[in-house]
């Protein structure tokens, strides 16, 4: 009985310790929010249109889209191109060659569109979760879309086309995206169509990746498959000097994740190419470290990558690190590649917004069906930017807020010359409550930094909005206003479902113009929109701080 008496005073002052260690973290959490938007004016808007989703016509006619929409955002020097979910679509961009910006040339194409005649998984399966990356660095597009069932490598197939022979090497000759003539579907089949969690038994999964000859996002396209043994959903690619890097999961259902770098020299000529790869358990989603701008990192700086901490299926949803590793990669001796970590970055405390991904968080007016947060993992992009010879890395995430909604909080990492990251600033924006997740971030030539999202709440259909900061401002703080890209006319009540990501980029162009893209609903409609808009922080605004008069913000 003394045994028992004595754990259950253990068991308690354990409680007792674990509530007042969570009031601590809630303290020091509140003490870096941002409460009040900045002083100045929210950036304007120098372009905004709708793009794929609901009401979408384009020159092949009109699509059904599925939920979550997994928008992926690309800019190039004369064209946006989108991708949400299993469709793409590719617009002009007002410059040298087009005199507006918005208007269709392709779309809603399938994605697999193109990889038409390459044969294998990569022709036969439309799959979502495929993602569009603009390469600055050579002038190219990559298009990369997983593949969800297992399919026969086409290394083992006949092309059926040209006498039953087989397939040439990869890549073979660039092919132009192909172009289908219109269609006006009015209904999903029935049954809605095959289930990406199918469990197939024959051939493999893929990792299909097209990567353009030149600045024209309508090819021609140098192609590749590469197979994979596991499942690869959420792929993250990223622009890096030597490889095009790569993570993905193996399940919503197992801690596990592939970390895999590509050959980007051999795949910017056109010639075979190969890939490395690791895979790392116990980790939660990884993003790579993406070049911004034209400023390269040191000749063979590894690759970072980095997660947030706790773990969504231990019931784990708070944490107060930050977790990188290095992967070094050799293609001349393989033996030599390698990731180093992981190495903690002690940050301000966080709790997962909405504990997670996959419930029913975010409310809506006049509904029940709340929105998911997908508040379990870092969003959009880990940005590298180096100007001069300062190295920072960006990275955003939704976390809850002192006021039960949720904020974004965002970090800015400064690098020393042996890759040993630390925290430079941090900050969460959370200006009068509601809630805000699903953050793109982005930074321009001069270091200011444009941060996008989702709003709603009880009060607020969900819609887009956006905000940045000044290079000078206040540590931790966005100077600016918020802007509104899309006002939300509608709750989503079909599924708890909401984005699952989504991207902001720079403008090649001119280094300076962000460009960020969500999803909306329109009055009435059942199902979501998009909308595309581009904004600048700088040279039109004066440098003073911006700081709000009573923000409670700390770094």
């Amino acid at each position: 009985m003394r045994n028992f008496l004595l754990l259950v005073a253990a068991l308690s002052s354990t409680v007792g310790v674990r509530a007042q260690d969570s009031v601590e973290n809630a303290k020091r959490a509140a003490a870096i929010e941002q409460t009040q938007a900045g002083n100045r004016p929210a950036p304007e808007l120098i372009a905004g249109f709708d793009g794929l989703g609901e009401g979408f016509t384009g020159p092949q006619g009109t699509a059904l889209y599925r939920n979550p929409s997994d928008n992926a955002l690309a800019v190039g020097p004369d064209h946006i191109f989108q991708i949400v979910n299993t469709r793409m679509a590719i617009y002009t961009k007002k410059g040298k060659k087009y005199d507006s910006t918005g208007r269709v040339l392709l779309g809603p194409a399938e994605t697999r569109s193109v990889f038409k005649g390459f044969g294998g998984p990569c022709e036969k399966l439309n799959n979502g979760d495929a993602v569009v990356r603009y390469d600055q660095l050579a002038n190219r597009w990559l298009i990369v879309m997983p593949t969800f069932r297992r399919g026969i490598p086409r290394t083992q197939e006949l092309d059926s086309a040209h006498g039953m022979v087989p397939y040439p090497p990869q890549p073979g000759k660039a092919e132009m995206i192909y172009q289908a003539p219109p269609s006006y579907p009015e209904e999903r089949p029935a049954g809605g169509g095959v289930r990406r969690t199918r469990v197939d038994t024959v051939g493999t999964f893929c990792m299909c990746y097209a990567i353009s000859t030149g600045p024209d996002p309508l090819g021609p396209y140098y192609r590749y498959e590469f197979d994979r043994p596991l499942f690869p959903d959420y792929p993250r690619p990223v622009i890096w000097p030597d490889g095009y890097y790569l993570t993905s999961s193996t399940s919503d259902n197992l801690i596990q994740r592939q970390a895999f770098v590509t050959d980007r020299e051999k795949m910017l000529k056109g010639e075979p190419a190969t890939e490395q790869h690791f895979i790392i358990n116990d980790v939660n989603f990884l993003l790579n470290s993406d070049v911004e701008g034209q400023q390269l990192p040191q000749k063979g700086a590894p690759n970072i990558m980095i997660t947030n901490g706790g773990t969504q299926l231990h019931n784990q949803f708070e944490d107060d690190g930050l977790y990188y590793w290095k992967f070094h990669v050799d293609w001349k001796d393989t033996t030599k590649t390698k990731i180093e970590g992981p190495i903690r970055i002690p940050v301000a405390p966080y709790h997962y917004a909405g504990d997670g991904q996959l419930k029913k968080s975010v409310p809506q007016p006049g509904s029940d069906m709340g929105l998911d947060t997908q508040g379990d993992k870092l969003h959009g992009r880990l940005v590298y930017r180096r100007i001069g010879k300062q190295e920072s890395y960006i990275v955003a995430h939704s976390v809850r807020t002192a006021a039960g909604g949720s904020g974004i909080r965002w970090y800015e990492l400064r690098s020393d010359r042996h890759q040993k990251l630390s925290l430079y600033q941090q900050g969460t924006y959370a200006p009068g409550g509601d809630w805000r997740w699903l953050p793109g971030i982005a930074t321009d030539k001069e270091g200011n930094i444009g941060l996008g999202y989702s709003f709603g709440g009880k009060d607020h259909f969900p819609g887009q909005r956006f905000t940045g900061r000044l290079a000078g401002d206040a540590p931790g703080i966005m100077g600016f206003g918020e802007g509104v890209l899309a006002e939300g006319q509608a709750s989503q009540g079909n599924t708890l479902r909401w984005e699952d990501y989504t991207y902001m980029v720079i403008d090649p162009a001119d280094d300076a113009t962000f460009w960020y893209v969500g999803d909306y609903l329109k009055k009435d409609a059942k199902n979501y929109s998009t909308k595309i808009g581009g904004f600048r922080l700088s040279p039109q605004t004066p440098k003073h701080s911006g700081t709000p008069s009573d923000s409670q913000h700390k770094q």
